[in-house]
């Protein structure tokens, strides 16, 4: 399989709506319940741009231009106390699903987000869904919180699991 990594564009848009939902009709990785357009995804795109915290990257098949999947970097909350904190997300085509597809991506994500400002990354994940965590845990996450019954999906409550991850940063001079 021969792929790379790059930055998503506003051509991705249709692609990553597909993907995502996938999970979103099949699975309960997201709780998200309505499907995404490729207008969502586009505005998506465009609040994500390389040159800022929040990113997406997509692996692209070289032959075909198929995304195999994507990472990102998202605002952890929106007020302005959390703005060097971010949520990652990580999403693969089931087809490349456990091909090391995920390892490039988030790889290449925590790379290009250990250049910026950002002191930890959480990643919010539903439970049963280990090879999710283990993902995380290879990439330096630890489990920081568990919520039980905090989503209805297919039919069911679910329990999610907050990891976080800790970046080494610059000290803070607090004397000022």
């Amino acid at each position: 399989m021969n792929y790379s990594i790059r930055f998503a564009t506003r051509d991705d848009a249709r692609q990553l709506a597909d993907l995502y939902n996938y999970y979103i009709k099949n699975s309960i990785a997201t709780f998200d319940l309505n499907l995404m357009t490729t207008e969502d995804r586009e505005v998506w795109i465009e609040d994500h741009q390389p040159s800022s915290r929040y990113k997406i990257l997509v692996a692209e098949e070289h032959e075909t231009g198929k995304l195999l999947g994507y990472s990102s970097s998202s605002p952890f909350r929106m007020k302005a106390a959390y703005d060097t904190s971010v949520e990652t997300s990580i999403y693969i085509d089931l087809d490349h699903y456990g091909k090391g597809v995920g390892n490039r991506l988030y790889g290449e994500l925590f790379t290009l987000l250990s250049k910026e400002d950002i002191h930890r990354a959480y990643a919010c994940i539903t439970v049963p869904n280990e090879s999710s965590v283990l993902l995380h845990e290879k990439f330096g996450f630890i489990e920081v919180g568990y919520f039980t019954e905090s989503g209805l999906k297919h039919g069911a409550y679910r329990d999610i699991r907050w990891m976080e991850k800790r970046f080494s940063n610059k000290d803070l001079n607090l004397s000022s």
